[in-house]
C-alpha cells in the first residue's frame, strides 16, 4: 500500500453517502484501519447541513468518530486519514444525524407541493473552504398505498432546501425540548437556530435561555431579531440580560430601541454597567470608540505573570480580549489612570509565574483615541498583528480596547447574519478583488 502516500489526482470533491458507506479507511503509512459505516451530518436551522465527520467500523464491535479536519482525501475504494484514530467508542450528540441511519428511506415533502418521497441517497460536496455540506438528496417520488407508501419509480435531484421532513422529524415542539436539543451549540449556531425559528418560537426559547447564554446569543443576533426578543422580555430581566453581555455589544443593542425603552433599561441596568454603555453610545459608530469595549483585560504593572494568566483563563473574557493584557496605573476600571503599555499572552507564557509583567512590557504600540475612524484602526491591527488594540483618552487614560471580532462585524455586510451564507462570501470575495 506504499503508494497510498503518494499524491493523486483523482481526489474526490464530491461523494454520495451510499456509495462511501462500505469504503476502506487508510492511515497516513498505508495500513487499513476500519471501514466507513456512516456519515454524521450536523442538521442546521440555516443553510444545507454541513458533514463533520464518518462513523468507522473498527472490527465488529467498535464504531469510532473520525472527523473530516483529520481526513487528508476521500478517492475512489478508499479514505485516506491522517494522524492516529480516536479509539473513543462513537456518541452521537444533540443536533446530529447519520446520513445513512437516519436519512436514507427517510420520508419527505415536496415544499412545491407536488407530494412526497424517499430519501434514497444524499449528495455531499467539498466547499473551496474544505468544508463537506449535503448538495442534494436522491429522492424516489412515492404515493400512497394500502400498506403505507408505494414507490412510482421516478427519481429526482432535489436541494435541501426543496424538501422538508428531515430537520425537523423526530425534533421535540415545546421550547424546552428544542433548548434540550441545542443545548451544545456554539452561540452563533445557536443565533442561527433561533433565526430559523417564527418570531413567536424564538421569544418563547429565548425567554427559557439563562441571563449569560442569551447575552451571548443576543450578541450573534442580527438587530431585528434581538430588538424583538428584548421588547418581549420583562424589563427587569431584559436589563439582567443587557448587564451580561459586553458593554459594546450592549451599546449597539441599547441604540436599535426606541428612546423610551432604552432609558428605561439603563436606568434599571447596574449602575457601573449603565455608565459604560451610555459611554459607548455617544461615540460615533465607525470609530474606534463605538467599536471599543470598556472591559479588556487590565493590571498593574506589579501583576506577576501568574496573576496575568489566571484571568486569560477566565470564561467570560473573549479569545481576541485574551490574547492580550493592557497594563495602567490605577485606577483599573476605564477610564483608568496612565496607561503604560501591553503585554502578549504568548510573550508571558515564556516567563517564570513570578515575574512582574511590567518588566516584559510591549511599549511600541501607540494607542489611538476614540475619535479615530474604523479603517485607521483596522489598518494599525494589521500592521503591529494585534488582534486588540488600545484606545484612550487626550490624557492616556485608557478607555478601553478594539477587538478583531468587533472590526470584522464592522466590516461585512450590513445584512450579513440574515443573508444567504453563498452570497455574503461573493460579496466579500468582491469587495475583496475591488480592494
Amino acid at each position: 500500500m506504499a503508494n497510498i502516500k503518494q499524491p493523486r489526482k483523482n481526489r474526490l470533491t464530491r461523494i454520495f453517502a451510499g456509495k462511501l458507506a462500505g469504503t476502506p479507511v487508510f492511515d497516513p503509512i498505508g495500513d487499513q484501519v476500519g471501514r466507513v459505516a456512516d456519515i454524521v451530518l450536523l442538521l442546521r436551522f440555516r443553510g444545507a447541513p454541513r458533514a463533520v465527520g464518518v462513523v468507522v467500523e473498527v472490527g465488529k464491535q467498535r464504531r469510532v468518530f473520525l472527523p473530516f479536519s483529520r481526513i487528508t482525501s476521500i478517492e475512489a475504494g478508499a479514505v485516506i486519514m491522517t494522524g492516529r484514530l480516536d479509539i473513543r467508542r462513537f456518541q452521537q450528540r444533540n443536533a446530529e444525524s447519520l446520513a445513512i441511519a437516519d436519512l436514507l428511506d427517510r420520508l419527505v415533502d415536496f415544499k412545491d407541493g407536488s407530494g412526497q418521497g424517499m430519501i434514497s441517497d444524499i449528495a455531499l460536496q467539498m466547499t473551496p473552504q474544505r468544508d463537506w455540506l449535503v448538495d442534494q438528496y436522491f429522492v424516489e417520488r412515492v404515493r400512497s398505498a394500502t400498506l403505507g407508501y408505494r414507490r412510482t419509480g421516478e427519481s429526482v435531484l432535489v436541494h435541501p432546501g426543496e424538501v422538508t421532513g428531515t430537520a425537523t422529524a423526530g425534533m421535540p415542539q415545546d421550547a424546552s425540548s428544542l433548548l434540550e436539543t441545542l443545548d451544545k451549540l456554539k452561540p452563533a449556531d445557536l443565533a442561527d437556530a433561533l433565526h430559523d425559528l417564527s418570531d413567536q418560537r424564538m421569544i418563547e426559547v429565548a425567554q427559557q435561555l439563562p441571563d449569560d447564554r442569551l447575552a451571548d446569543v443576543l450578541e450573534e443576533l442580527s438587530d431585528d431579531d434581538r430588538v424583538l426578543i428584548v421588547n418581549a422580555l420583562e424589563a427587569n430581566r431584559a436589563a439582567d440580560v443587557l448587564d451580561e453581555m459586553q458593554p459594546d455589544d450592549a451599546a449597539d443593542l441599547v441604540s436599535e430601541l426606541p428612546q423610551a425603552k432604552a432609558d428605561e433599561l439603563l436606568e434599571l441596568m447596574e449602575p457601573e454597567e449603565a455608565e459604560d454603555v451610555r459611554r459607548l453610545m455617544s461615540y460615533e459608530e465607525h470609530t474606534a470608540g463605538g467599536l471599543m469595549t470598556t472591559e479588556p483585560i487590565i493590571l498593574p504593572p506589579d501583576a506577576t505573570v501568574a496573576m496575568l494568566l489566571a484571568n486569560v483563563r477566565r470564561e467570560d473574557i473573549p479569545a481576541a480580549l485574551a490574547a492580550i493584557v493592557f497594563v495602567t496605573r490605577p485606577p483599573l476600571e476605564t477610564p483608568t489612570g496612565k496607561y503604560l503599555g501591553v503585554v502578549h499572552l504568548q510573550r508571558a507564557l515564556r516567563e517564570p509565574p513570578q515575574t512582574l509583567i511590567g518588566t516584559i512590557l510591549d511599549t511600541d504600540i501607540e494607542p489611538v483615541e476614540p475619535e479615530v475612524s474604523i479603517g485607521t484602526v483596522t489598518r494599525l491591527m494589521a500592521t503591529y498583528n494585534l488582534v486588540a488594540f488600545p484606545v484612550v483618552d487626550p490624557d492616556g487614560k485608557l478607555l478601553g480596547a478594539v477587538s478583531v471580532d468587533d472590526v470584522l462585524d464592522h466590516l461585512m455586510p450590513d445584512d450579513w447574519r440574515d443573508a444567504d451564507e453563498e452570497i455574503t462570501d461573493r460579496t466579500i470575495e468582491r469587495n475583496a478583488a475591488h480592494g
